[in-house]
């Protein structure tokens, strides 16, 4: 653990109306106690999850288009407006770790497509556009994603298939139980977020908030659909 704690700076807003302050999680946010390795951020789409996710990594000085610190590109609307009006609370402060952003990772592969001269060593030896989108991520993952740093990830789901979302588990699992690694985790997955003893925290109904795995409508909603198919499809595409 290094990141202990997210507080959200109140004097130094001018005002709650405008975007990203207007969200309600956010709107409503005093300080945030990250108590585990890995974290998950929950919560429907627009809840705040991946705007307060995006602000850790500005202020960590990630690049918030993806990437480290040490990765320079520019993608439009990359920009964050939050990482203005936080502050980490760490002990002991890293500065090594990752954004992992999936809508724009197309950019970041360009990007060490241009400045790569190791072979690319850090992407299992293959250039991330020779591989599926998938397999970059897993390459990301494996290769690149080491001890003594904190990662924050944007819906990592995005790429993988069901079994490649169980060998990141297997990752995940391996990186915090004999590596020195903290993740935040952004997704929507029922996959990730059976990660055992992760913390979910969940940004609907206006706060942020701790919640059970079983709790969580990822779980609930995937479960009724498995068991009762038939019977979802027909109250929702009925006429």
């Amino acid at each position: 653990m290094f990141l202990k704690r997210i507080t959200l700076l109140r004097d130094s807003i001018s005002s709650f109306s405008k975007y990203p302050f207007s969200i309600p999680s956010i709107h409503n946010m005093d300080q945030l106690d990250l108590t585990n390795k890995v974290t998950f951020f929950v919560g429907e789409n627009g809840s705040g999850k991946s705007t307060l996710l995006e602000g850790i990594a500005d202020k960590c000085e990630f690049n918030t288009a993806g990437g480290s610190r040490n990765n320079v590109y520019d993608v439009h609307a990359a920009e964050s407006v939050l990482g203005d009006h936080i502050r980490l609370s760490w002990l002991p402060k890293v500065t090594n770790g990752f954004f992992l952003r999936a809508e724009s990772f197309y950019h970041f592969a360009t990007y060490i497509e241009e400045v790569d001269e190791s072979g690319f060593k850090d992407y299992g030896g293959r250039s991330l556009h020779q591989q599926s989108h998938g397999e970059s991520f897993l390459s990301l993952f494996m290769n690149r994603f080491k001890g003594k740093a904190l990662y924050l990830l944007d819906e990592p789901e995005a790429a993988l298939s069901p079994q490649r979302q169980l060998s990141f588990l297997r990752i995940l699992h391996e990186l915090t139980s004999d590596g020195d690694c903290q993740f935040i985790i952004a997704t929507h997955s029922p996959i990730l977020l059976g990660l055992p003893n992760a913390t979910i925290l969940s940004f609907d109904e206006g706060h942020i908030n701790e919640i059970e795995y079983e709790m969580t409508d990822h779980y609930k909603i995937t479960k009724y659909f498995l068991q009762h198919r038939e019977k979802f499809l027909d109250d929702i595409l009925k006429d």
